[in-house]
């Protein structure tokens, strides 16, 4: 009889949903994250790893501060050598800090290209289509190592492999935020290019000589779908199931 009262049945009905929402409400004030739910672009986490992109072109369209922000903080949850964070990120929204980066890592690229012996009008197209590519993003973001903290050896091969669990620890952090950035409705692209000169990306920047920029994160609404390679199959890179 008990159980089958209408008064008793409604009114344990909404204590369910009072502590429902009341556990909820408590997990997001004290974890200060989003709240915790599927991928907003996807429905699954394998749909978002698959359908995460490279993207080149950009719409002329500003990023939300918060929206890089949420970015960021995807990166600082990425797993890293004895819990040090041995990144730290340069964020370029400006034009002008563009343009000076672009020019000085320009010139250095040129430099390359040329004792590469490429012939100058290859040369002068690819340097022009580098130097759209980082004066149309919204957003560049620039992951930096940051060595300083993590454990020191008196011998070689242990430092170098240190500084090798933190260059995967960056791998890891950019990542995460190439994902996050999917999921937000952005799209990102992946540039190396700051490897190849980090003394000249830090004097241009005026950062930290301590930091060692690692690649260039361009952020944004994608302009156009890009094109995909295909992924080759799970079989050919897999070196030993047993």
């Amino acid at each position: 009889m008990w159980a089958s009262s209408p008064f008793l049945l409604r009114n344990a009905r909404k204590g369910r949903r009072y502590w429902k929402k009341a556990i909820y409400t408590y997990m997001v004030i004290q974890t200060n994250q989003r709240a915790v739910t599927l991928p907003a672009r996807a429905k699954t986490l394998s749909a978002l790893l698959q359908g995460r992109r490279s993207v080149r072109q950009f719409q002329d369209r500003a990023v939300d501060r918060k929206l890089i922000e949420e970015i960021l903080e995807a990166a600082r949850w990425a797993p890293s050598p004895h819990g040090r964070q041995p990144w730290r990120f340069a964020v370029l929204t400006r034009p002008e800090l563009k343009t000076l980066l672009a020019d000085r890592m320009g010139e250095t690229w040129q430099r390359n290209l040329e004792m590469d012996g490429q012939e100058s009008e290859i040369v002068k197209i690819r340097l022009e289509k580098s130097r759209q590519r980082i004066l149309k993003a919204p957003v560049i973001i620039i992951p930096c190592l940051y060595l300083e903290e993590l454990d020191r050896y008196p011998d070689e091969r242990r430092q170098a492999d240190e500084t090798a669990m933190a260059i995967q620890s960056t791998g890891a952090a950019i990542q995460n935020m190439l994902l996050m950035a999917y999921d937000l409705g952005l799209d990102a692209g992946w540039m190396c290019a700051p490897l190849f000169c980090p003394e000249v990306v830090v004097d241009a920047l005026e950062l930290d000589t301590h930091l060692i920029p690692q690649a260039m994160i361009t952020v944004g609404y994608a302009a156009a779908d890009p094109k995909r390679r295909d992924r080759l199959p799970l079989s050919s890179l897999i070196a030993r199931f047993d």
